[in-house]
């Protein structure tokens, strides 16, 4: 159990996607640091059962229902969270995920006949994953950047992945906006550092979770070939735990800790960005 930064008390933190496996877990750990928490998902019933378990260890927390693509959804989302909590100190960025219309069946273009190959990907689909990882991300820090910046201390963490850095194989458009979440998260810092609003990001390595879970396992629970590329390319050999974001998530967040650090994304991934391959 992580010891509890006391400057934390009291803060409001606003997290997209909140209800997902690794956004819920920071959730619950930021309200048992004595953060207000608002979880934003576009269906509030996914983002209730989270603030129901942080009521239930004594929490505070709310859930509130919001399209990252609907800026009028996210200035209502706002208004909630101001009526709720007075302010916002903290904005995570994780709403995101993927699409089978932006994913092809198969690595390389040779590998052989696919219903689905670089051709016949949907264009549609494809700007809706850019725009759900990386528009979304734009227009909600746009949203609450100026009750932000109402703070002492804000910050803004946005959530990248390992395929920013090294673009994993079926899955371009995921690839391409988190990559551009890279570079926004460098943008916005400088753009922001001397109002004293930091922007940085954490980029999980690879985790188990409800949106990759087909990918990654077999129906009888067992691992896929892509799992198995995954492990033998983690030096440490396993998928990560959500609790180990956790970490890297209070020091970033606590201005005590990592007051003079902004613009960078924190690689989370057991070692699988230094690994070569041989």
């Amino acid at each position: 159990m992580f010891p509890i930064h006391e400057n934390l008390n009291g803060k409001t933190a606003v997290i997209t996607g909140g209800s997902g496996v690794l956004c819920s877990e920071m959730a619950r750990e930021l309200a048992r640091q004595g953060v207000n928490v608002a979880i934003i998902n576009r269906t509030v019933e996914k983002g209730a059962a989270v603030v129901s378990e942080i009521e239930a260890a004594g929490g505070k927390a709310i859930a509130v229902a919001a399209d990252v693509l609907d800026r009028a959804s996210l200035e209502n989302a706002k208004a909630a969270v101001i009526d709720a909590f007075g302010g916002v100190d903290i904005l995570i960025n994780g709403a995101g995920g993927n699409h089978p219309d932006a994913i092809t069946d198969v690595e390389t273009h040779l590998e052989g006949p696919a219903d689905k190959s670089f051709f016949q990907l949907d264009e549609n689909g494809f700007s809706k994953v850019f725009a759900t990882n990386f528009t979304g991300t734009f227009l909600t820090s746009q949203v609450f950047g100026l009750e932000l910046l109402k703070q002492k201390s804000p910050i803004i963490i946005n959530i990248s992945s390992m395929s920013s850095y090294s673009p994993m194989t079926k899955v371009p458009a995921y690839s391409a906006a988190k990559s551009a979440i890279n570079n926004f998260t460098m943008w916005m810092a400088v753009h922001f550092a001397e109002t004293g609003l930091r922007v940085n990001a954490i980029a999980p390595g690879f985790f188990l979770t409800t949106q990759n879970k087909n990918l990654l396992l077999k129906e009888d629970g067992t691992f896929t070939s892509r799992s198995e590329k995954i492990i033998s390319s983690t030096p440490m050999k396993r998928f990560g735990e959500p609790k180990e974001l956790l970490g890297a998530l209070l020091w970033l967040v606590d201005e005590e800790y990592s007051g003079f650090v902004t613009g960078i994304t924190v690689p989370v991934d057991g070692g699988f960005m230094a690994y070569s391959g041989v």
